[in-house]
């Protein structure tokens, strides 16, 4: 074990995302994972047998023996990330902070609270200024709370970031058709998505709708204000295993030509590049021009599944512009999103080695 990497702790450790957070932390130069935590079924058990790995590739080495624990402090670690169900999530994430562990959670739970930054690092790195006034409301000493966004959220969120920041954006109508592994594991049953469109995801349209302006929007004295601008979103459950991809249409504020649209996003770079964060990708937003791109299986592990990728760009007869934008689900839409997180709390000195409630006990008691 490294003294000088910060110890990462996972929550819901066996689930699909949790199977990420491993396969994408097993290299990683400044993290190493130091504790799983998942359900009841799980606790008590080598990682190896209490999960059922489902990811392309062996499960890493590393965390075939540890031991799987319960997801409430303490663990030994710096940081905790989650992935846990939104139903537990908010007693659990919310212990962790209390208990003075950074979390940074993949749950929905918090993401729209006034004092919880709801954050994609090249769009809304400020607004972890709130961070301050979460510990300072809640009573938190070393710990505080960090969200990611809806998967979808990320993946639109990306392409829009870009045309509000230059042209200004009025309105958004969104239509997505989203991958099963979204769903978790086992997830949609066969028989209900095979041959088939499922026009229902339950609660992912107001969420697409009410996170996309939080994240667009500004950070005030007292409370987030929401980007000025309507978002409409109907979302499909598909027959693809990883791959989000949303079809958008956006309305400028400003009158922009297409090769101008197309440059703002192509162009694209902000704070993870400029700090060569280990998981940003060098193009957070890949601009296609062919007839029939983006394709899930073509272009979902972009960037290595952190870039998204823009195609069918035009004109739109009802507002300005439409295109359509795909991202990775499970790597850019959630465990990656949370590990972009954790890097740019690391970059701004929000999170380090010894972050954790237990660190500087045990540092003094090895000195001693």
């Amino acid at each position: 074990m490294s003294n000088n990497k910060v110890r990462v702790g996972i929550l819901g450790a066996t689930g699909m995302v949790g199977q990420r957070f491993v396969q994408m932390l097993e290299h990683h130069p400044g993290f190493e994972v130091t504790a799983l935590a998942a359900s009841d079924r799980s606790q008590g058990k080598p990682y190896a047998e209490a999960c059922t790995w489902r990811l392309v590739g062996d499960m890493p080495a590393f965390a075939r023996a540890m031991i799987v624990q319960p997801p409430q402090p303490p663990l030994d670690c710096d940081v905790v990330v989650s992935s846990l169900p939104s139903d537990v999530a908010r007693a659990s994430e919310e212990a962790f902070a209390r208990a003075g562990y950074p979390v940074i959670s993949n749950a929905s739970s918090l993401r729209m609270d006034q004092d919880v930054p709801l954050l994609i690092p090249e769009i809304n790195s400020q607004h972890l200024d709130v961070l301050e006034r979460q510990k300072q409301e809640r009573g938190y000493t070393t710990g505080y709370v960090v969200t990611n966004p809806n998967c979808s959220t990320i993946i639109m969120a990306l392409a829009l970031a870009p045309l509000h920041a230059k042209f200004g954006i009025e309105a958004v109508i969104a239509t997505t058709l989203q991958a099963v592994s979204g769903a978790g594991y086992p997830g949609v049953p066969s028989l209900d998505v095979v041959d088939n469109v499922i026009p229902f995801i339950g609660g992912e349209e107001p969420k697409m709708e009410s996170e996309t302006r939080k994240i667009l929007g500004s950070l005030g004295r007292n409370s987030f204000e929401n980007a000025p601008f309507a978002v409409s979103a109907q979302c499909h459950r598909v027959n693809v295993a990883d791959g989000h991809l949303v079809a958008v249409r956006v309305k400028l504020a400003k009158r922009a030509t297409i090769e101008q649209v197309r440059e703002a996003l192509a162009s694209y770079r902000s704070v993870p590049q400029e700090l060569n964060l280990h998981t940003a990708p060098k193009n957070p937003v890949l601009v296609r021009s062919e007839d029939d791109r983006p394709q899930p299986r073509l272009d979902r592990d972009a960037g290595g599944g952190m870039s998204v990728t823009v195609g069918r760009l035009f004109p739109d007869s009802v507002f300005d512009y439409r295109f359509v934008v795909l991202g990775h689900n499970t790597v850019r839409g959630a465990a990656g999103a949370a590990i972009l997180n954790a890097e740019l709390l690391q970059a701004r000195g929000l999170l380090t080695a010894n972050s954790g409630p237990e660190t500087a006990a045990a540092g003094k008691a090895r000195v001693r």
